[in-house]
């Protein structure tokens, strides 16, 4: 999506596609397949000071440092241990024209869902003062509801400029 266009004028069919879901607590949410680099398992990750409490810190994958984020926090559930079906999901969002790559840290991961336009559903509205402009859609798959989040939203530029770590950012491809 471009900035500044809606999800509302991309259509809800062009939201249709393959999404990897996840879940955290109860719910089960979803991210774009196309989005995700890869999944690890949970590993140790280094805290930095003064970052927001959303901002699990970063870890080392493979030589380079990348920050993880916990999507827990960030959504204002609370807090668990970590489990061994705790992960991280790392992913590429783009944010003010670069590419750059994220782990965001998930309760477990569940399985790839490939999500049909009849499938789809707007988000509801719950009012001018309540933000779901980060929800794609709602999918419904089966008896339940997976939530699509729209992760370049949801991994917004408010923790990535107070990180403020230039090799976080890449070139992204002309």
């Amino acid at each position: 999506m471009k900035d500044g266009e809606s999800n509302a004028s991309q259509g809800i069919g062009a939201r249709a596609g393959k999404y990897l879901s996840f879940k955290l607590g109860n719910e089960e949410y979803g991210v774009a397949i196309l989005k995700v680099q890869e999944i690890i398992g949970i590993m140790t990750v280094t805290r930095v000071p003064r970052t927001p409490d959303c901002i699990r810190g970063v870890i080392n994958l493979r030589g380079k440092v990348i920050p993880v984020l916990d999507l827990r926090r960030k959504f204002g559930f609370d807090t668990i241990k970590d489990t061994d079906r705790t992960c991280i999901i790392v992913v590429r969002i783009e944010q003010r024209d670069a590419r750059v790559t994220m782990g965001v840290l998930v309760d477990d991961v569940s399985e790839v869902l490939d999500i049909s336009p009849d499938q789809l559903e707007e988000p509801p509205s719950f009012g001018a003062s309540v933000r779901t402009d980060f929800i794609l859609a709602m999918g419904k798959v089966g008896a339940k509801v997976v939530m699509l989040l729209d992760i370049d939203k949801v991994l917004g530029q408010t923790e990535l400029t107070q990180i403020k770590a230039p090799e976080l950012a890449e070139e992204s491809a002309a």
